[in-house]
Parts: structure tokens; C-alpha cells; sequence
């Protein structure tokens, strides 16, 4: 598949990694988690790993990630929703999508599942819902647009951020719109986002479900649980994306 230079509203650009797993017609877009970018190691293990089960991936870095254009300070669900409908409105015609998003990633799939019925097929890893407690728990101590996220040199905690997630508050109504086939896998010691957030959205949920527990993962899983996420997308896809 020929993949073109991906542009946002705003014509800034938007980074991706095509993977051509041979199948024909049908591509996995997978969305990272806040102040990651596509080739994270969970990226690359996820887009490697579905290749080589016989999908197509498209690794993206959002707006303000990464390589893309863009400033982090302007980096949201909302505008990396924003995003995520820019690359699907410029793929080739014809093409069927599944959207995987990890931890705000995954925040980013439930919000454009429900406004965009060009995703067929939801995956969330780690995915975050409730919006608002997570950034005031991480960084409730940080004085949006002065410090930092985590302390890492170049991921500034800006207002605008601070305000889109606030805003949103939590996702748990919206995941109770999602119709299409949703999985879920979040580890059981995740820290970061608790598994509480997949557990409410997965019953919330009135389409067609599944929940995976990996025990012992973390929020960014590891090279022992890596083949286990894979298998459980692979085998979803397998069910309804076929």
C-alpha cells in the first residue's frame, strides 16, 4: 500500500511507519500513549509482532510526538483525535481500519470509535478513561506551563492540556456508545492507569467485548507479556476483522 505524507488541519505533520503484513485491504493504526511517539519500544513490538501474524500496521507519532510537526504543549485527546481522523481521511480509498491506542492513545480510540464508523474494530492497551484523575494524580504537584511531565526534559505540562483533560473528565459515558468490537488488555500491576478504567469501560460497553487481564504487566507491559497482548489482538482481529 502506497502511504502518503500525513497532514492534520492545522498542515502540521503527522509521522508514520507502514508495515505490510499482506493484508490486503484491511490496516491497524496504532496510536501511542502521552509523551511517547511511535517508535517506543511497545510500538514497534506491537506493529512487528501483528506483521508478522499477517496484519498491516500503521505506526503514527501524534502532532507535537516524536517527529511529527507540531508543539507538545498542544498535545491532547482532542487534538490527537483530530489527528488520528486526518490519516484516515488520507488513506488510500477502500482501506478498512482498526484503531489500537495505548493508555491516552486509548483514550483517543474511544472518542473517535464513536464519531468515526470508518473504525471498524477498537483495540485499547492500557487505556485511559478517566481522564481527569489521571493527570490531576500524575501531575497535580506541576504547575501547568512551567514544569514538566515526570520530570522529562521536553514534555512540558501545558495548561492546554491540563484543560482538554479536565474537560473530558472521564470516558465511561462514551464508552457506553462504542458498537464496534472492542478489546481490552491492561495489566493487572498498571500504576499509571489503573485497570479499574478498562474493567468500568468494558462493562459499560454494549457492543461486542472482550477484557484481558495480563497479571504481573505494567502500564507499558514488557518483553514477557508483549507475546500475550499480540496473540489476544491477533486472534480479536482474526474474529472480526476478517
Amino acid at each position: 500500500m502506497e502511504i502518503p505524507e500525513f497532514k492534520n488541519r492545522h498542515d502540521e505533520r503527522i509521522d508514520a511507519s507502514y508495515h505490510d503484513g499482506g493484508s490486503e485491504g484491511r490496516l491497524v493504526i496504532f496510536g501511542h500513549g502521552v509523551t511517547a511517539h511511535m517508535d517506543r519500544p511497545l510500538s514497534l513490538a506491537m506493529a512487528k509482532g501483528l506483521e508478522a501474524a499477517g496484519w498491516s500496521v500503521l505506526r503514527i507519532s501524534f502532532t507535537g510526538n516524536g517527529e511529527s510537526g507540531g508543539r507538545f504543549e498542544d498535545s491532547t485527546v482532542s487534538k490527537e483525535c483530530e489527528d488520528l481522523k486526518s490519516v484516515i481521511d488520507q488513506l488510500p480509498a477502500g482501506i478498512r481500519v482498526a484503531y489500537c491506542g495505548h493508555s491516552m492513545g486509548g483514550a483517543v480510540g474511544v472518542k473517535s470509535a464513536i464519531a468515526d464508523p470508518r473504525i471498524e474494530v477498537l483495540v485499547s492497551l492500557a487505556g485511559m478513561v478517566r481522564t481527569k484523575l489521571f493527570c490531576d494524580t500524575e501531575f497535580g504537584d506541576v504547575r501547568p506551563d512551567e514544569g514538566n511531565m515526570w520530570d522529562e526534559n521536553g514534555c512540558p505540562l501545558s495548561s492546554t492540556y491540563v484543560k482538554d483533560m479536565h474537560a473530558i473528565g472521564d470516558l465511561l459515558a462514551e464508552a457506553g456508545q462504542v458498537r464496534q468490537p472492542w478489546l481490552l488488555v491492561h495489566g493487572t500491576e498498571d500504576d499509571v492507569v489503573l485497570p479499574a478504567d478498562s474493567r468500568d469501560a468494558h462493562a459499560s460497553a454494549p457492543g461486542p467485548k472482550r477484557l484481558v487481564e495480563i497479571e504481573g504487566a505494567g502500564h507499558v507491559f514488557d518483553e514477557q507479556s508483549y507475546g500475550t497482548v499480540i496473540a489476544a489482538i491477533d486472534e480479536w482481529l482474526g474474529e472480526h476483522f476478517a
